[in-house]
């Protein structure tokens, strides 16, 4: 061997060898590293990482009926549940028309994908484009009741008003669904899937076989539902005098899609095809209903500004000038 040459390093053992490998590791690893920056070009290391896999996803379970606590809370869980599964039976004087929040939030606000109440109750206070402001849940619930549940032809002549009782019992109902869910997070299973325009597009004609075939059986060939022995809809009528008003959520064609395609027919939900979803919301849409409470001028000032796009107000199905407020049974 060439003078001045050392001879290799003898491989230590014991500890001392672990202690040698991690180094050398380390060595090679950073030799690397620097190597992969000299190739990019870059002075210096990422400022940030990048995800390999996407996040799971959040699931949650809203707690049962066996959980609700006694006293007062339990007492105010109760009653917020009854407001929210026999509406117009507990509060028929804010009710003009025959339908229960449970006929759209299904399972008693449970069910994923047909707006659970677990999911809707850390996503506020926000703010809604459909009244341009932030609104608190109370907000968010004066609207159903305003649109969903036609309050200006109830009694009252309107919602329930700020601070009523009915306010403080469903949104105990609401909370107490959500125990556990984090707050300010956009749960899976909130709302309405997303599904996507079809090829074909929607046709009214196409949802009224569509309506015959998977629908009529519980909602009655005429769209008017039926009640149960109690008088409260067991299956809510679609369109007509006795049905959500104009400017509810769920009148939207894209809205009625997505909640079809993954609840219906009733627990057969995903069996009909994304056209056949689009199609039926599109014959239910083209149907007449009470008149959207936010018009107070011609049809077609309240078509521009509230229903530019999304379901067929203004109008003319079968010769009817739909959201003119007659509702009239076709």
């Amino acid at each position: 061997m060439h003078e001045g040459w050392s001879a290799a390093p003898q491989r230590p053992s014991g500890r001392p060898f672990l202690v040698w490998a991690v180094t050398l590791f380390a060595i090679i690893i950073v030799g690397a590293v620097m190597y992969m920056i000299g190739l990019r070009g870059g002075a210096s290391a990422p400022t940030a990482r990048v995800a390999l896999t996407p996040a799971l996803p959040i699931s949650f379970t809203p707690p049962p009926d066996s959980a609700i606590p006694d006293g007062p809370s339990g007492a105010a869980i109760r009653r917020g549940q009854q407001l929210f599964l026999h509406t117009r039976a507990n509060a028929g004087n804010h009710v003009g028309n025959g339908l229960s929040c449970s006929n759209c939030h299904l399972d008693a606000g449970r069910q994923p994908n047909a707006s659970p109440m677990w999911a809707a109750w850390g996503a506020y206070p926000a703010y809604r484009a459909k009244n341009d402001q932030i609104n608190t849940m109370e907000d968010r619930i004066r609207d159903c009741f305003t649109y969903s549940m036609n309050a200006p032809a109830s009694p009252s002549g309107k919602a329930p008003p700020p601070g009523d009782p009915i306010y403080r019992d469903l949104q105990m109902y609401f909370f107490w669904l959500a125990k556990g869910a984090p707050t300010g997070v956009d749960l899976p299973g909130r709302g309405f899937i997303d599904l996507n325009p079809t090829t074909l597009g929607q046709d009214p004609a196409r949802g009224a076989k569509v309506f015959t075939q998977s629908c009529a059986v519980c909602h009655g060939v005429d769209g008017q539902g039926q009640r149960d022995a109690s008088g409260s809809y067991a299956f809510p009528p679609l369109w007509g005098p006795m049905s959500f008003n104009w400017g509810a959520g769920v009148g939207k064609v894209a809205n009625a899609a997505a909640f079809i395609k993954a609840n219906m027919p009733l627990g057969q939900g995903y069996s009909l095809t994304d056209q056949q979803a689009w199609d039926v919301a599109a014959y239910i849409s083209s149907r007449e209903r009470p008149r959207d409470p936010r018009q107070t001028g011609s049809i077609e000032e309240a078509r521009k500004r509230f229903h530019a796009k999304g379901d067929y107000y203004g109008q003319r199905i079968d010769g009817d000038l739909l959201g003119d407020g007659i509702a009239t049974v076709r």
